[in-house]
């Protein structure tokens, strides 16, 4: 009757910043999947669980995705419940949506706990708001890295007016560059490089469209990182009026 799969998102790496839901299904897990990116901290919460690495990292030998989807089956199929731990959120671009469809598909429970996304708490962890009034009215995220190599709407990126979260892009940073400015992007855009978000150790690296290729090679930026592309990554929350950009007043952000 327990048997069932957690899709849960561990969040970019802070274990502070774990959902209260995501804490109470590692405390029922008999079993847990554990990728790579997730911080090892986080399985102080499932002592009684039997932790099992099915990491993926680009460049890297990975454990493949059909492997992931018998090992959970056959241990819902022996009653357990199993966790599938990733980094982030299980749907934003961590495959949450085609496992739980293969899941449910074989008659197996499945419930998604939701995770803080890399790209939110990235720009957040740097002051910069991804959204802000008269500046940035949405958000857009997109991966650089796609499985069967399609190219993304490079122009309707780089006209859409939005702040442009770009998730694995640091081998593609050639390419993004010469196809966001190719679509009409202005080559003094803002431009700020976020590795290892929401961790101790997390760096990040300021430029401009133009110049992010030459600044990320001097700053020697390796994944895990995220690009934030738009007005907004020049500035931040702490210094909107020093920068003249709109300051919010408690009766305008209620």
């Amino acid at each position: 009757m327990n048997a069932k799969v957690w899709l849960v998102g561990a969040g970019p790496g802070d274990p502070e910043l774990l959902t209260l839901k995501a804490v109470r299904a590692l405390r029922e897990a008999d079993v847990v999947l554990i990728d790579d990116l997730v911080n090892p901290a986080v399985l102080e919460h499932c002592s009684n669980a039997r932790i099992i690495p099915v990491g993926k990292r680009g460049g890297c030998r990975s454990t493949p995705q059909a492997f992931i989807h018998r090992l959970m089956l056959r241990y819902t199929r022996h009653g357990k419940c199993v966790v599938r731990l990733k980094g982030g959120d299980p749907c934003i671009f961590g495959r949450g949506g085609e496992e739980a469809q293969w899941l449910r598909e074989r008659g197996v429970k499945v419930e998604l706990v939701n995770g803080i996304t890399a790209g939110l708490a990235g720009a957040t962890q740097c002051d910069i708001p991804l959204t802000l009034r008269g500046v940035a009215r949405g958000v857009t995220l997109v991966t650089a890295h796609t499985q069967d190599d399609s190219s993304l709407n490079w122009q309707a990126l780089a006209q859409g007016g939005t702040t442009l979260v770009i998730y694995m892009g640091v081998a593609k940073l050639s390419e993004i560059r010469e196809q966001l400015l190719a679509g009409g992007m202005a080559a003094d855009t803002p431009v700020a490089m976020i590795e290892n978000a929401s961790l101790p150790y997390q760096r990040e690296c300021r430029s401009d469209l133009t110049a992010m290729e030459e600044d990320a090679l001097s700053f020697q930026l390796k994944s895990p990182a995220i690009l934030v592309i738009g007005a907004v990554a020049a500035c931040a929350t702490s210094s909107l009026w020093e920068r003249g950009l709109p300051a919010m007043t408690a009766d305008q952000s209620a």
